[in-house]
């Protein structure tokens, strides 16, 4: 079976980059068969990092209307998008590269979503303190879902409040 965990973010904007530190933090530890990759959320490099995975796992920052920075959102592509937009300073759609990818027969067996709640996307390096523990925490968590390979253990719809 081959999963992909994909960090989508700038971390050169503040909480962005919650996806790029979460792989980060995947990278130092031992997950055979896993390709971890940054990508800026651009969907042609989004579908290319998917082909031929049987599961890929996206972490992504989201702002919405009253944020509480650090809380975690859990998606499988059974259920909708979190309600909010992409806090990529790219403007990312990953709503349209599911969409391409399920038009195209590029769609993995399963894709997970977990979005992190952020507040600061100015320009300037380092996460704010709540979603750096966000970040640690959201590692830990997939590298636990990794080492069992049992990815549907936490698919579906769930909230976390930090």
């Amino acid at each position: 079976m081959n999963h992909v965990v994909v960090g989508i973010g700038n971390e050169f904007r503040r909480d962005d980059g919650v996806g790029p530190a979460v792989v980060a933090r995947l990278r130092g530890q031992d997950l055979p068969g896993v390709r971890i990759a940054d990508c800026d959320g651009e969907t042609g490099r989004l579908l290319e990092l998917w082909r031929d995975a049987d599961v890929v796992i996206v972490v992504d920052a989201v702002r919405v209307e009253h944020p509480w920075p650090g809380r975690i959102h859990r998606r499988s592509l059974r259920h909708p998008a979190v309600a909010g937009r992409p806090a990529s300073s790219h403007g990312s759609d990953l709503g349209a590269a599911v969409e391409l990818a399920r038009t195209l027969g590029l769609l993995p067996r399963l894709l997970l979503l977990y979005a992190v709640e952020v507040a600061d996307t100015s320009f300037g390096l380092g996460l704010s303190a709540p979603v750096a523990a966000a970040a640690d925490r959201l590692a830990a968590e997939v590298a636990a879902v990794l080492r069992d390979r049992d990815p549907s253990r936490i698919d579906g719809t769930t909230r976390e409040n930090v």
